[in-house]
């Protein structure tokens, strides 16, 4: 259908109106060429007639005419390039000032690298381990006290022996403070064993921080709707517990010690314990990064909580090549660096998840269930169905259909490191002080805390708290205290040997679940899960296929092939 043409309005006018317009006009520039020639203002302007033939040294007159022309062009192209050059002058001090701005950081970076190296190097890249570990130990040479966090899933294993030691032999009597972070995802009875196992060495606090924390204009900018402040506000994820606890005990033992100077609290652990979200928590805004990617915090920053406290931010502990799987694939940073798989990773901590024995004898793996439950899945016979059946069930598919299983492990892994999955591992039931420890510094660590208001505060933070039932929470095998690097020295005297190892024996493990030597073993192991191999055990070895003869010869080709009419037709 042809669209219609939009009619415009007309421009035409009568002609009566337009002959009064045309009057108009020429009666108004009637009146101003009148009021013009009374001033003897004309827009003429006059012919200069030149110089006449019968003026006496008319060439000379000409001639100087000329020479001051120039002169006037001249002047007027001395006063264009001055400006030029001017401007030219304004840009170069501008790029100047710039560049100044930028350059005391850079020369300060090479200061510090040519103190340490003796040597000028470019600034230090901030991803490296070297750097990590020398800030790292910026943080505890700078700090009064040194809060270690804890994962209340896993205290033991969060726990660097190495740091740990350090913090009690540097010189200023250090002290050092565990703090039990993610207690809600940890059930009631575990949570309070672990501060009865703890305390015994160290002062613990019991801590819950928020996940969410807002900038300040976020929080002006929301505070300006009421209602959905209030709901914000009373929301299980916004909610802090410890945070008056253990900001009460800080103020209380700043004001023991009576130095002039704000005490300065370091806070340190390994990755995604959640260091910076316990500055945010105490401190109300968004003070520090943070997530659930690992190492996102990559130097120290100070941050003011109170007039005579001041909490340092620090990058998390560099887990050591030598620990076990388990222990890197929660703590370490080797899959953001690339240099560990996160299908290893997911395999490993699959079968770390306890397995026991209910109802009348029958074998039932009860935590492998309670994966099932947590992730809505059927059963599963290792860890690579698993993540198969988690792909197709959150969707995470590739081109044509097919599971993206190295997506499904980075969020099964999240899930672990972050604050959201509920795992729990059992608190030791003979505890012995560590080498490192004695009963001297176990009671100088305790000195100048006030203890009583230390456990009514965590008292107070256990009732508050909404904790998960113990039969809906996974139970997790612990591998004991991770060891962590504080030198470049023990990078390069690390040997990854151990872990090299076990890590092949459990792709080994894994893989007698997929290759079979005989038809009769094939179904013996489809009925079996996963069991973690010990390190002890020798690896699998390699399988050899034997060579079975086939018959192809015509004569057997065509008797099978062949149809018989006789069958049918007879």
């Amino acid at each position: 259908m042809k669209r219609p043409k939009l009619k415009k309005a007309s421009k035409r006018v009568s002609c009566s109106k337009r002959y009064k317009i045309q009057k108009k006009v020429r009666e108004h520039n009637r009146k101003l060429k009148k009021e013009a020639k009374k001033k003897g203002v004309s827009k003429r302007v006059k012919k200069d007639p030149g110089v006449p033939n019968s003026a006496p040294f008319k060439e000379e007159v000409l001639r100087e005419a000329e020479q001051r022309r120039l002169q006037i062009e001249e002047v007027k192209e001395k006063k264009k390039q001055a400006k030029k050059e001017e401007r030219a002058q304004k840009r170069k001090k501008e790029k100047e000032a710039a560049s100044k701005e930028t350059e005391p950081k850079a020369k300060k970076a090479r200061q510090d690298e040519v103190g340490k190296h003796s040597e000028k190097s470019i600034a230090p890249d901030k991803n490296s381990k070297q750097y990590l570990c020398s800030e790292l130990n910026k943080v505890i040479d700078a700090s009064d006290v040194v809060i270690e966090v804890l994962d209340a899933r896993d205290p033991l294993g969060c726990r660097c022996p190495q740091l740990e030691e350090a913090v009690l032999q540097r010189e200023g009597n250090k002290k050092l403070l565990l703090v039990l972070n993610k207690i809600d995802l940890v059930p009631k009875e575990n949570v309070e064993r672990w501060i009865q196992c703890l305390q015994l060495e160290f002062p613990v606090v019991a801590f819950k921080a928020s996940k969410q924390i807002q900038d300040k204009t976020v929080r002006s900018r929301k505070s300006r709707i009421v209602a959905s402040n209030d709901v914000l506000d009373k929301s299980r994820g916004a909610a802090c517990f410890g945070n008056s606890c253990l900001t009460e005990l800080l103020t209380s033992f700043a004001a023991n010690t009576q130095n002039e100077v704000s005490l300065r609290v370091g806070v340190v652990g390994f990755p995604n314990v959640g260091k910076s979200s316990l500055i945010n928590s105490m401190k109300g805004i968004l003070a520090c990064n943070a997530g659930i990617k690992r190492g996102i915090t990559k130097s120290m920053q100070e941050v003011h909580i109170l007039k005579n406290v001041k909490l340092i931010d620090s990058p998390g502990v560099v887990a050591s090549p030598s620990n076990p799987p388990a222990s890197m694939a929660l703590r370490s940073l080797q899959m953001e660096e690339g240099l560990e798989s996160v299908l290893e990773a997911v395999r490993t901590l699959l079968k770390l998840c306890d397995k026991t024995q209910v109802g009348g004898g029958v074998p039932i793996t009860g935590e492998m269930s309670r994966i099932m439950l947590q992730y809505n899945v059927p059963d599963f016979r290792n860890s690579l169905e698993f993540l198969t059946l988690f792909a197709k069930k959150r969707g995470y598919l590739q081109k044509g259909g097919v599971p993206n299983t190295e997506q499904a492990a980075t969020a099964f892994l999240a899930d672990w490191t972050g604050a959201k999955l509920s795992y729990f591992c059992r608190a030791e039931g003979n505890h012995s002080l560590p080498a490192y420890m004695s009963d001297a510094v176990v009671a100088e660590m305790k000195k100048g805390w006030d203890l009583n208001q230390l456990k009514t505060g965590n008292e107070e933070t256990l009732k508050g708290v909404k904790f998960p039932n113990q039969a809906s929470s996974i139970g997790f095998t612990s591998k004991g205290p991770t060891a962590g690097l504080l030198s470049v020295s023990d990078i390069s005297a690390e040997k990854p040997g151990a872990a090299a190892a076990e890590r092949e024996a459990e792709q080994n493990n894994e893989l007698k679940h997929v290759l079979f030597l005989q038809p009769e073993q094939n179904a013996a192991e489809a009925n079996k899960t996963e069991e973690p191999e010990a390190p002890h055990k020798a690896p699998l070895k390699s399988v050899q296929f034997q060579v079975v003869p086939i018959d192809i010869s015509l004569s057997t080709a065509t008797t099978d092939d062949a149809y018989d009419f006789n069958t049918d037709f007879k």
